[in-house]
């Protein structure tokens, strides 16, 4: 191994491992478990948006602790993150319990997301776009094998009493993410470089924000990227209660997930390509009917082959609209504002995802999942509309004059 390859392949270990743990923890095991433990869609959701929640609320600061804590200290804080918590899922019997061990765990992606891109940036100068490829492929591989294994864990343990079934994937996910620790523990810090003389301030936070609404391109491209998220927790939090309810075992329930993530890591490069190449804002809002619509088809679906299409659809329409998203912003606000422009971002789009699971959970329990993942629907289908008008309009008023 060479020694300036080193810090990729150290960083995309864990990056691998953990982001296969943390995973493994939620999808399809967690809303199964708190089914299992006597708790309805409604509280569900409320569990499954605390995660999030703690990347809303952290990922920021964090970001302004890293040359003050130092970049293994933190490491290491995340490593233990990442190994204490599946311990305390094992021994959870009310599903309130969740709630703080769910925010704990979230802590750990929280750190490692900022912290292993500002590493990244600063041990590399020329190819950092490559480095972040190879640590987001290792991440993708994790995320695309989780479900999988979880599920495969939960079916064959299902004569298991006792919830043991639900608990031996936790076990796993402990054993998971032990190498994570490990492998922390070797990275050596090296000879810190300031990125930047002025430090970033919760203030600064805000400012983005306000201008992020005060303007109509940037601010209709924010609301597309949290109905996204708010989609992707819908379908993440309450596709697997679904299949489980039509007769559906834990190893096809990850299988499906894991088709899906693995549709959205082997298109993105493509639609990639494809935005540099059209009109990004056309590839937004075909990505978002396609998420839309694939959502609220389930429900109307009881065919296995045909719902795992359909998740293998939203996965594409994900992938087409989050890259298309992604690339659009720096064109339409100016550079010296695109990094606090795009930390915001970041927070709208753990707001989504944060939200979703909760107020869909709400809709599910008084009504139906055909009504909660309707509501997905017209969620993608206002914010794509609304994107439409502000982003469109200079055509449309042009075509009318």
């Amino acid at each position: 191994m060479k020694s300036e390859n080193k810090t990729i392949y150290l960083l995309s270990a864990i990056g691998f491992f953990g982001i296969f743990s943390t995973t493994m923890a939620k999808n399809p095991v967690l809303p199964l478990y708190i089914h299992a433990l006597g708790q309805g869609e409604t509280v569900i959701g409320l569990i499954s948006a605390i995660s999030p929640l703690a990347g809303m609320l952290f990922s920021f600061p964090i970001g302004l602790m890293i040359d003050r804590l130092g970049r293994k200290k933190l490491l290491m804080i995340s490593a233990l993150v990442f190994t204490l918590a599946p311990l305390m899922y094992i021994f959870v019997t009310n599903a309130w319990l969740l709630i703080p061990i769910r925010f704990f765990h979230g802590l750990a992606t929280a750190i490692l997301g900022p912290l292993s891109s500002t590493i990244i940036f600063n041990a590399y100068d020329k190819n950092k776009g490559e480095k972040l490829g190879t640590y987001s492929s290792a991440t993708l591989i994790g995320r695309t094998l989780a479900p999988l294994f979880g599920g495969a864990i939960i079916s064959y343990f299902t004569f298991m009493n006792d919830l043991w079934n639900y608990r031996l994937v936790y076990v796993a996910v402990f054993v998971l993410s032990l190498p994570v620790i490990i492998l922390a523990s070797l990275y050596k810090e090296e000879k810190q470089k300031m990125i930047s003389q002025n430090r970033f301030h919760f203030a600064d936070l805000w400012l983005a924000l306000k201008k992020i609404i005060s303007q109509a391109r940037l601010f209709s491209t924010a609301l597309v990227e949290m109905s996204i998220y708010f989609i992707f927790g819908v379908l993440e939090t309450f596709l697997p209660i679904y299949l489980y309810n039509q007769g559906y075992g834990g190893t096809q329930i990850g299988l499906i997930f894991s088709f899906q993530i693995l549709a959205i890591a082997l298109t993105k490069p493509l639609f990639g390509k494809l935005a540099d190449r059209t009109d990004k804002r056309i590839q937004i809002v075909i990505g978002m009917l396609i998420l839309g619509l694939s959502l609220a088809f389930i429900p109307f679906i009881n065919n296995y082959l045909l719902i795992a299409i359909l998740s293998v659809l939203f996965g594409l329409g994900m992938s087409v609209s989050t890259v298309a998203t992604n690339s659009y912003v720096p064109e339409i606000i100016k550079k010296e504002e695109l990094g606090a422009s795009m930390g915001a971002l970041s927070s709208l789009m753990d707001v989504g995802q944060s939200s979703g699971p909760f107020i869909v959970g709400l809709i599910i329990t008084y009504f139906s999942f055909t009504y909660g993942f309707l509501f997905g629907l017209i969620i993608a289908a206002l914010a794509t509309v609304y994107f439409a008008v502000c982003n469109f309009r200079k055509i449309i008023i042009k075509n009318n004059v």
